[in-house]
């Protein structure tokens, strides 16, 4: 049970965490804090707050876990400014899709208080964003990967991870380096991928002829690039040399394929075509249950 918690990006993953553990009946008091006022009056309005804070001082009274759900790129400043106020019992975990600029931040800034520091990941992100979008169900049977500090106290490691699993998540444990490895490949490649799909197709002449033939093809491949702009911007910088092996691998790959058409290698492409859909049905199989 937690008595007070606060929350600075009450968003979409920010938002759900406050409505899961709520609907756990795990919380007593939500406070927000964040660089919109009129994103903490929404979140109000829709049951996710139960107060509005506008200075650490003031939020972070009393409170026993300070989740950090915003932009990646904002971690530095926030913690800068959340440090000086964090009191000896206050848990702190962000939602952070990096891991390793996280640690940065959190040695630079959080220095007295590495025992109650666990950095985490929500693996349960959407196209939508802002708390209208915020689900008490976006955790359930989602991944929530721990990337717990050497300096951790096992027991805040612990509860962390029953705040998360509170929410649903099926929770993971790797290192900052291993995670940021793994999600370039995962996630942020194929989110760069759509953005810069869609961006190509819509700078051409004919772009609103190609836009009215998309379908389903179209519309599946590209749905993260409805994404929140900011958030993804903050993630590709902040892993962009693990992101930049990823998109070599990849060009390497494009290349083939061209060679292939090129050489008008049907059977070749097929080869290909197949492996690919047995390895992504496999995975369906196993992970989309």
């Amino acid at each position: 049970m937690f008595d007070r918690i606060v929350i600075c990006g009450v968003g979409l993953i920010g938002g759900s965490f406050a409505l899961a553990l709520k609907s756990a009946g795990l919380v007593k008091t939500v406070v927000g804090i964040g660089r919109r006022r009129e994103t903490l009056e929404e979140a109000q309005r829709l049951g996710i707050l139960d107060e509005i804070a506008t200075d650490w001082s003031v939020a972070l009274k009393g409170a026993d876990l300070l989740l950090l759900a915003m932009p990646v790129g904002q971690m530095d400043t926030v913690m800068a400014a959340a440090a000086p106020y964090l009191e000896p019992q206050t848990l702190v975990t962000d939602a952070g899709s990096t891991k390793s600029d996280v640690f940065e931040a959190v040695y630079n800034h959080l220095g007295n208080s590495l025992a109650n520091v666990v950095p985490a990941h929500p693996i349960a992100g959407a196209e939508k964003s802002g708390p209208a979008a915020a689900s008490a169900s976006l955790y359930q049977d989602k991944r929530v990967v721990l990337t717990p500090l050497p300096e951790n106290d096992p027991t805040s490691i612990d509860r962390v991870r029953a705040a998360w699993a509170a929410c649903g998540a099926v929770m993971s444990q790797m290192s900052p380096q291993d995670h940021d490895r793994v999600f370039a490949a995962v996630s942020h490649l194929p989110h760069l991928l759509a953005f810069g799909l869609v961006h190509e197709i819509q700078a051409r002449g004919n772009a609103e002829q190609l836009f009215g033939f998309a379908a389903s093809g179209f519309r599946d491949f590209t749905r993260i690039a409805g994404s929140h702009p900011e958030m993804w911007r903050d993630i590709c910088v902040a892993n962009r040399h693990a992101l930049m092996a990823e998109l070599d691998a990849y060009l390497t790959e494009l290349a083939y394929l061209r060679a292939l058409l090129m050489q008008g290698d049907g059977k070749a492409l097929e080869s290909l075509f197949a492996e690919a859909s047995a390895a992504r049905n496999a995975w369906a199989e196993t992970y989309l249950k």
